[in-house]
């Protein structure tokens, strides 16, 4: 008799703990965001992470997210994906092969997240410390079957009717094989073109391009240090100026960069530079109470792992399986309304779709 009250007593107590669960994720999604912040940390895989919390005395602001998932990166044609194809499944919630851009496997656009929200009429925006023309800003934005295609990529930028976006990749601007100046036609287009750090951090302007180097930023101690926490808080400034709210995409670019290297200090650096935008995120959701946070990685780079180290001292001992990606799941974390959608493991699109239940989007396809 003992046996069957404890066997029942048991099975209520796990009855009550998951209706609890259940009822505290349905509570998380129950109040919609107005705004969406998404932080992508290129090549950032929990080793990543944790190697950055070592040397930072074992704390980052990504622990203030109370919820916590891994996505699934494998593209259409590979194992292992590149950035074109991880971006644009986060982009659009499609599957497609390495090297495309927000196209499908037969090179039919893929409409993105960023679109979506135009649509909807709310500002967007990007911040990177890469080429605004490189990959993963290029899917939230741009529509080709090669990442490589920098100045098409361009055309589609000047296109999309993004607010406000800062990185470098002027060249395929205003220096192009067609001769054509893009850079004019964003300033016709009504944009404040800011060459400089500083003339962002001036600028009045409710759209600003933003375009600080010719081709790629250096690394934080080469002359990049601060652009882009500054870079993220005009965005914020700029983009909270739409009652209707707003979508801004901020990636750590370069953690992928230091992947390849397989360089420790370079990744160290861009992650817990990373860490301080999401930071600046968080804060900012805190105050407004009306943005969902999103922190995560298109794929990981370098097969990093971590072989020892001291959180007091802030020393840590990596090591390298790779020169380039790797096939591992990656971390989410996220924070604010819509956040508990984010827990648990799932392939990559899911991360569009639970942004477009998050935002209440109605879509009738992804083309």
């Amino acid at each position: 008799m003992k046996t069957k009250i404890f066997a029942f007593g048991l099975f209520f107590l796990i009855a009550v703990l998951s209706f609890s669960g259940c009822t505290q994720q349905e509570k998380a999604v129950e109040k919609k965001p107005k705004n969406i912040i998404l932080l992508i940390g290129d090549g950032m895989g929990l080793a990543q992470v944790h190697a950055a919390m070592t040397v930072n005395h074992n704390r980052l602001n990504m622990e203030r997210c109370p919820f916590i998932g891994l996505s699934k990166t494998w593209s259409a044609s590979d194992y292992v994906t590149d950035s074109g194809a991880g971006g644009t499944a986060i982009a659009t919630g499609s599957k497609t092969r390495n090297g495309s851009v927000s196209v499908d496997t037969a090179g039919k656009p893929l409409k993105t997240i960023l679109e979506y929200s135009e649509e909807n009429g709310l500002a967007t925006g990007l911040t990177v410390t890469c080429e605004v023309t490189h990959a993963t800003p290029a899917v939230f934005t741009a529509h080709n079957i090669s990442r490589n295609d920098h100045e098409g990529i361009a055309v589609d930028i000047l296109k999309s009717g993004m607010d406000v976006f800062i990185g470098g990749g002027r060249d395929y601007f205003n220096n192009r094989k067609d001769s054509a100046d893009l850079v004019k036609d964003l300033r016709d287009a009504g944009y404040e073109v800011c060459i400089t750090l500083d003339q962002v951090k001036a600028s009045g302007s409710a759209k600003i391009a933003g375009l600080l180097y010719e081709k790629k930023p250096p690394r934080i101690h080469e002359g990049r240090e601060g652009l882009l926490e500054s870079a993220t808080l005009k965005a914020l400034e700029i983009l909270s100026l739409n009652t209707d709210g707003f979508f801004l995409m901020v990636e750590g670019s370069q953690i992928d960069w230091g992947g390849h290297d397989n360089d420790q200090e370079y990744i160290v650096e861009e992650t817990l530079e990373f860490d301080r935008v999401v930071g600046i995120a968080l804060d900012f959701a805190e105050k407004n109470g009306e943005t969902l946070v999103i922190v995560t990685a298109d794929h990981e780079t370098g097969g990093m792992t971590i072989n020892n180290g001291n959180y007091e001292t802030g020393e840590v001992e990596t090591a390298f399986t790779s020169g380039d990606h790797t096939g591992v799941m990656v971390p989410v974390f996220a924070y604010g309304p819509g956040a508990g959608m984010f827990s648990g493991i799932y392939e990559n699109t899911a991360i569009f779709d639970k942004m477009i239940q998050a935002f209440g989007f109605e879509i009738f396809n992804k083309q």
